[in-house]
């Protein structure tokens, strides 16, 4: 069976929660006037219970729905006037892989019972008694397709809205394709191939399954216990004999980041400092080998916690995974990475430092156009009140030594010391060019309305920290005349030789790219190492715990 584009199946059915309340479901058009002008066959009873069903949920002569869950009763409706009104779950096989794959649904973070499992599991029961009436086989009927739709939608796009937990938020959801996607749907019950279709509803990226992997065995974690615990008390160091070392080689061991057979013992030896390291790299911490307050930490963090943090990251890939695709640019906010894809492929990755919590970088995508060499830089306000004002104040020569001019509102530039520092008004600095600029040698643009860019940047030292929310909502980029060469992707004019000739200009200029270039901002806390293990990220921006709370809510289907 084909992957089934489910975002078509319903279109006006958006991601279902939000972390506040269920946001309405309008339907934007009325049901198609063939709802309305096909009628069930005259000798299935059946048929007939289902089409008078759904005239009780919703009108089927074209006019507008009214129900707040208009977009699924639309679906439904449609579903069933393309079968005539036929059942389409009276065989047991395609019903027994309905309710298994609603059950699957919590090894994707979500709720199985949003899905009506428990309900739809009693009436299923009941379904195999005899005397069933038509009405109750008809309500069943109903009940199954609605939350088979509603599953494979939330499967596919997710089930929390991003916009009501983002306002930066302009991703697009998964691509639609309604008559494509209801034929799926019905070829789906006629091949008694629904446990494929919920296969297939998922995002079809291998980071997805390995996600789902990661969460199947933390949950047997927590089921047997959970991890050991490490007590508290001064810094571990190599070489160190201490009575809590054994139970860190104990924790270390349930981790996977230690040989069982290394598991006793009090003394820090060199083993057992590697095996902190290992688990330092996997959480972004300084792999420093020693176990200080912030090693002690995550090394306690419960497996409940980092449950939570991969079911939100679940929902995340079913927002985002479906935009991978072709030649683009990603940044990894918490993970302080980016990475160059070309035909879905990375080729090339680096270090990015990003805004501080209080100075977040935006989540969102645009497309590079442009590249700036040898920039200036204006101070923007934020940054000019909270920072560049006070330096000057303490010091009368920054401006001076930083190369930073004063201009007035015509873009002249006038004397800094006309100006009233104390509360000076009307004007705007700019650093020039050169050595010491805050955007470095150059700037790869894309139209946004934050002020972000990728650049450049002199605090390459920064680099070298686990943690790099450094910045002031930019994204400073480590070897990005290496990202630029990729972007122009053009080796006889815009070969590196070739740049670094036009920054050897000292003269500021903007160059188009000859194609523009998405460029995705997204925030993950969870990554998949190379060694298939899990590594956990800080969450800077403190994302995860609205998320989770909005996956947490209930939210069992209304009618149908």
């Amino acid at each position: 069976m084909a992957a089934l584009p489910l975002g078509s199946i319903g279109q006006d059915l958006p991601p279902a929660a939000s972390a506040a309340s269920p946001p309405p479901i309008v339907a934007q058009e009325p049901a198609p006037a063939t709802s309305a002008a096909i009628a069930p066959a005259n000798d299935d009873p059946v048929a007939q219970a289902i089409f008078a069903r759904l005239q009780q949920m919703t009108p089927l002569n074209g006019g507008p729905l009214p129900r707040a869950d208009a977009a699924l009763g639309k679906a439904v409706a449609d579903f069933y006037a393309q079968r005539h009104y036929s059942a389409a779950w009276s065989d047991d096989d395609n019903v027994g892989q309905l309710l298994a794959g609603l059950a699957s649904t919590e090894g994707d973070g979500l709720l199985p019972e949003d899905y009506r499992l428990s309900e739809l599991r009693t009436m299923a029961e009941a379904m195999k008694q005899p005397g069933v009436t038509t009405a109750t086989h008809a309500e069943f009927e109903v009940k199954a397709t609605g939350a088979y739709i509603t599953a494979l939608v939330q499967l596919a796009r997710g089930k929390v809205d991003p916009n009501r937990l983002d306002p930066t938020w302009n991703f697009d959801p998964a691509a639609i394709d309604p008559q494509q996607g209801m034929s799926m749907l019905q070829t789906s019950i006629e091949e008694r191939s629904v446990d494929q279709a919920f296969a297939m509803a998922r995002p079809q990226n291998p980071l997805y399954a390995q996600l789902r992997s990661a969460l199947a065995e933390l949950r047997t974690t927590a089921t047997n216990g959970g991890w050991p615990g490490v007590p508290a008390g001064p810094t571990l160091k190599p070489g160190m004999s201490d009575p809590r070392v054994a139970a860190l080689r104990a924790r270390l061991v349930a981790g996977g980041y230690l040989d069982p057979t290394l598991a006793e013992g009090d003394r820090y030896d060199n083993p057992l400092k590697d095996a902190v390291s290992r688990f330092q790299a996997d959480q972004y911490l300084e792999p420093d080998g020693s176990v200080g307050a912030d090693t002690l930490a995550a090394l306690n963090v419960p497996v409940e916690a980092r449950i939570g943090q991969v079911r939100a990251n679940l929902e995340r890939a079913r927002w985002l995974l479906h935009s991978l695709q072709g030649t683009f640019v990603v940044v990894d906010v918490a993970g302080y990475k980016i990475t160059f894809y070309r035909d879905g492929q990375p080729v090339w990755k680096s270090r990015v430092q990003v805004g501080k919590p209080y100075r977040s970088t935006p989540i969102f995508r645009s497309q590079i156009t442009y590249v700036t060499f040898n920039p200036t830089w204006t101070v923007p306000p934020t940054i000019l009140k909270n920072d560049v004002l006070p330096k000057i104040r303490k010091n009368p020569s920054y401006l001076a030594n930083n190369r930073i001019r004063v201009l007035d509102r015509s873009g002249n530039v006038v004397n800094p010391s006309s100006v009233d520092w104390s509360r000076p008004g009307g004007i705007t600095l700019r650093q020039d060019a050169g050595p010491g600029n805050s955007l470095g040698q150059v700037v790869i643009r894309f139209p946004n309305s934050y002020a972000v860019y990728l650049h450049d940047t002199p605090h390459q030292e920064l680099f070298e920290k686990a943690r790099r929310d450094t910045s002031s909502g930019c994204i400073r980029v480590e070897h990005p005349l290496q990202l630029v060469e990729l972007l122009f992707n053009d080796p006889q004019k815009w070969n590196r030789q070739a740049i670094d000739e036009r920054i050897a200009t000292k003269k500021t200029q903007n160059v188009t790219l000859p194609t523009a270039i998405p460029v995705l901002i997204a925030y993950w806390t969870v990554d998949i190492g190379e060694n298939g293990k899990l590594a956990y990220k800080p969450d800077v921006y403190q994302r995860d715990g609205a998320l989770i709370a909005a996956l947490d809510k209930p939210q069992p289907l209304r009618t149908p």
